[in-house]
């Protein structure tokens, strides 16, 4: 499908869907919990889905309801998956899914979809090797999916870069199933808030672990055991970008509401910084709403994108709208993600006339001029898709993205809710 989008005005109010970062843990935890887990508010996209299907695959039993799932876990005994196990276009569920068949006696094969057949995985494998599981993929040559994993784990030490956050996550979680302390020794962390995201999630379901100020080190003692919880899963600060992005670089006048200002996810800490670039945004942290006033002058700063990755596409927008030069750093982890964002928005913004360009692991945008006229790409990426539609709302004249079906695997219903507010996405089919 493709989308065409003209220059328009948002007005109104919006919610924005669950989280998928919270939601593919809690569904992945549920499963290796003792008693049946409820999920309230869970985001119903593509990958959520995926984890969904993981779960079952471990032995979960699932039951899916309007506004809620139902996870009958499994004591902390994965079940070794009787067919190869399918992650679809989630890399959080196939990192996660790849060390928790690290504990499961037998051998177990995942891939996903050919975005996910693309994506490194060889440093976790190398640490999972480190713990007596034999972990290779099914391609020597190829640093990707297929896997296949032979366990079982055993405790002890295990070093890994710490660069791509989700897969510190699955040994955190895979080393509390097994019998002995685990040291965990994780160089470069980096994604941070995506590791205390994770240590919530097993503290709610009753499991610790002791971890040092920089991210660094992690005893793990097990087994614990994950008791079966009634958790919500909070708005999706990811998602917020580009409602938000939107209503800032249009007149717009927009309320974003449910949205929780004491959550861990690291993407909130974006409305920061669009405040220092002058928009025009007041939190009500008490009330859980952000409102925005649209049309205000915005000015290039420059942007560390460590710990925030997953910002980029749709802070490119905002940087080509703002006078000067908008500098993008740490942006290592960005080539990693579903495609490389660094290059895929360097490329699509030139084609819309952008000035921009990229130095090693950093990328500039010089700002300030109207967007001109194009056919682009969003090269089956879901953050791509949607940051390039926000863009064309800025336009005179229209816009055409392509393939913008993939911003169902994080936003299902992200064009309907725009439209409701008065953007002007037309699809074609």
């Amino acid at each position: 499908m493709q989308a065409k989008i003209k220059r328009s005005c948002l007005k109104g109010i919006i919610r924005v869907p669950g989280s998928k970062s919270h939601t593919i843990r809690a569904v992945l935890i549920s499963t290796m919990a003792e008693g049946v887990s409820t999920i309230r508010n869970p985001l119903t996209s593509e990958d959520c889905l995926s984890a969904l299907r993981v779960a079952k695959s471990f032995g979960a039993k699932c039951v899916v309801k309007e506004g809620q799932w139902e996870i009958e876990g499994t004591s902390g005994k994965l079940k070794l998956p009787d067919d190869v196990v399918d992650c679809g276009n989630s890399g959080t569920t196939t990192y996660i899914g790849t060390a928790l068949a690290g504990t499961i006696e037998g051998t177990t094969i995942i891939t996903g979809d050919e975005q996910i057949r693309s994506r490194p995985i060889n440093k976790l494998l190398e640490a999972l090797n480190q713990s007596k599981v034999t972990a290779y993929t099914t391609r020597p040559e190829v640093d990707a999916p297929p896997v296949v994993i032979q366990g079982k784990m055993e405790a002890g030490t295990i070093t890994i870069e710490g660069k791509i956050s989700p897969q510190v996550t699955g040994l955190l979680l895979a080393s509390t199933l097994i019998e002995g302390k685990t040291t965990l020794n994780v160089t470069t962390p980096m994604e941070t808030p995506y590791i205390d995201m994770t240590l919530d999630w097993m503290k709610k379901y009753g499991v610790a672990v002791e971890k040092n100020n920089d991210y660094s080190q992690y005893d793990i003692f097990g087994p614990q055991s994950y008791k079966a919880q009634d958790q919500t899963v909070a708005s999706d600060w990811s998602g917020v970008l580009f409602p938000l992005v939107a209503s800032i670089v249009t007149d717009s006048e927009v309320t974003i509401e449910g949205v929780d200002f004491n959550d861990l996810q690291g993407d909130k800490e974006i409305v920061n910084v669009l405040i220092k670039m002058g928009a025009d945004i007041t939190k009500d942290v008490e009330k859980g709403n952000i409102h925005i006033r649209g049309g205000k002058p915005l000015m290039g700063i420059s942007i560390d994108l460590r710990n925030t990755p997953d910002a980029l596409p749709i802070l490119c927008i905002a940087a080509a709208c703002a006078e000067g030069q908008t500098e993008f750093t740490g942006l290592e982890v960005v080539r990693l993600k579903e495609t490389d964002r660094v290059a895929v928005m360097e490329e699509e913004l030139l084609k819309m006339g952008v000035e921009v360009f990229s130095e090693g692991e950093n990328l500039i945008v010089i700002g300030g001029k109207p967007f001109k006229s194009a056919i682009v790409d969003s090269h089956d990426d879901h953050r791509v898709a949607m940051a390039l539609m926000v863009a064309g709302l800025t336009m005179s004249e229209q816009l055409i993205v392509k393939d913008i079906e993939c911003s169902s695997v994080s936003y299902p219903n992200f064009i309907q809710s725009m439209n409701n507010l008065g953007a002007s996405f037309e699809i074609i089919e």
